[in-house]
């Protein structure tokens, strides 16, 4: 949507609220993170409306207004929004919170605009704008929320202690806009988040974990890691990321501190992807090297293994974060299962067919593969790194070729088992499994070319071999 369509459209949306308020004699006011992103100069597609009446019956008057056919509406929250083209728009009536010690669900009850800017979170998130008539467009800012836009701050507008002891979500949402928008925790602030940290448990780990994915999202991802690390919060919510920190000596012989290695390898990632699942794969690619680490005394500290350990302990990781045990888990695994392998590659002569198992094994997931690895690369010897990516230049030139001659891609066998037990007159069992490897072996060395002609020949001979007979021979 190009700027003059976005004003107009805002201006009709902004225009048709207060309207309907006037109709419904209430006032409505514009809140929270549109404000903050208008005068950022952010995009941003989510208009919050707090009204002093009804906010589903404002909804309801304002979707009228704009010809919305379709509002959904909230009871229990007091809350409705609709779609008008890009734009999400949710009402809801002012109103002021109270807490409990066990829960972050508060008490609600009707307020002012004054008692609804009081409850939110940041300075930042509590300035408004007017939609009435009378002073329309005009700046609600009570506390100075402008001002520590200007100056890059995030603070709460009442006690911290008591806003985190409240919500203790609000302390990682701290932290995400921290390192979303480049700002600095006011020091109070920080030290109310590390004093209430313990209160985190009150949240779900859905809530947790979405939190986690914008901060992973971000533009600088380590920021945000950082500071939910000098936090607390980090140990309380991922502890098995936690203890890959610290660098180990034994007899003058240290591996490098794999907390610090793996945020800058998602910090390099960041710039050339925005899948979160390749992200977290960053994330994730050497979260086994602390169970896996073991000290040689003749070649020092090794970590064996972490590649397949580390895609093992995924799915309870997963399970832990309540992040999703689907496809998108397994495409986790399948990276970090194969991290290491690029860049053996890249250390040695690059063959065809290491090139073609590498190609059989990422399928459609080998560029992603690649970025990881890439991004995996963090020695401070530039001339190592240099030669590193020249040689990553040579495996993806590799890839390329061969994939373009054999493609194997998401590779299926070209004679399956069901035809070779046709052709042989056989049930299922060793002598099927025998065949079909050797195939694909025959394929992977380049023996033969992967089409069906070649392969089914191949079956004959290997099943000769095996004493079978083929029925049509």
């Amino acid at each position: 949507m190009n700027e003059a369509l976005r004003k107009s459209v805002e201006s009709v949306v902004f225009k048709k609220i207060a309207e309907a308020a006037t109709f419904l004699k209430s006032d409505a006011f514009v809140i929270g993170g549109y404000v903050r992103d208008q005068i950022l100069g952010r995009a941003c597609k989510d208009i919050d409306i707090v009204t002093s009446g009804d906010g589903i019956e404002l909804a309801n008057k304002t979707a009228e207004l704009l010809k919305v056919k379709k509002v959904s509406v909230f009871k229990t929250f007091g809350t409705a929004m609709f779609q008008y083209r890009d734009w999400q728009v949710e009402f809801v009536g002012a109103r002021k919170e109270s807490y409990s010690s066990d829960s972050r669900n508060p008490k609600v009850s009707p307020g002012t605009l004054e008692d609804d800017q009081n409850r939110r979170d940041f300075t930042i998130n509590a300035m408004a704008i007017s939609l009435q008539k009378s002073d329309f467009g005009q700046l609600i800012d009570p506390f100075n929320g402008i001002e520590d836009l200007e100056s890059g701050i995030i603070r709460t507008p009442q006690n911290p202690d008591i806003t985190f002891a409240d919500d203790p979500l609000r302390m990682m949402r701290a932290i995400r806009f921290a390192a979303q928008l480049n700002f600095q925790i006011l020091p109070e602030t920080f030290e109310a988040i590390k004093r209430n940290s313990s209160r985190i448990h009150i949240i779900t780990m859905e809530r947790i974990s979405e939190e986690l994915n914008k901060i992973i999202m971000t533009e600088k991802p380590s920021a945000g890691f950082y500071l939910l690390d000098k936090t607390g919060l980090l140990d309380l919510i991922f502890p098995v990321f936690t203890a890959l920190k610290g660098a180990e000596y034994v007899d003058g012989k240290g591996h490098k501190d794999n907390f610090k290695h793996t945020l800058e390898v998602l910090d390099r990632i960041a710039p050339n992807t925005n899948n979160l699942w390749l992200r977290w794969s960053a994330l994730l690619h050497d979260i086994a090297k602390p169970v896996t680490r073991r000290f040689e005394p003749t070649t020092g500290w090794t970590f064996h293994g972490h590649e397949f350990r580390g895609m093992k302990m995924i799915p309870a990781i997963f399970a832990h974060l309540k992040l999703p045990l689907n496809e998108k888990m397994k495409y986790v695994q399948k990276m970090v299962l194969l991290h290491l392998r690029p860049i053996v590659l890249a250390e040695d002569i690059v063959t065809d067919s290491a090139i073609r198992r590498l190609l059989m094994d990422a399928g459609d997931d080998i560029d992603d593969l690649m970025t990881l690895c890439e991004a995996d690369i963090t020695s401070k010897n530039q001339a190592k790194v240099q030669r590193y990516m020249a040689n990553f230049e040579l495996v993806r030139a590799k890839l390329k070729e061969i994939e373009a001659k054999d493609n194997l891609r998401n590779w299926q066998p070209p004679v399956s088992g069901e035809i070779i037990m046709e052709a042989f007159g056989i049930e299922p069992g060793r002598q099927v499994g025998v065949i079909k490897n050797a195939i694909r072996e025959a394929i992977l060395e380049g023996s033969i070319h992967n089409n069906f002609e070649e392969a089914y020949q191949l079956m004959l001979t290997e099943g000769q071999s095996l004493g079978l007979t083929a029925k049509n021979q």
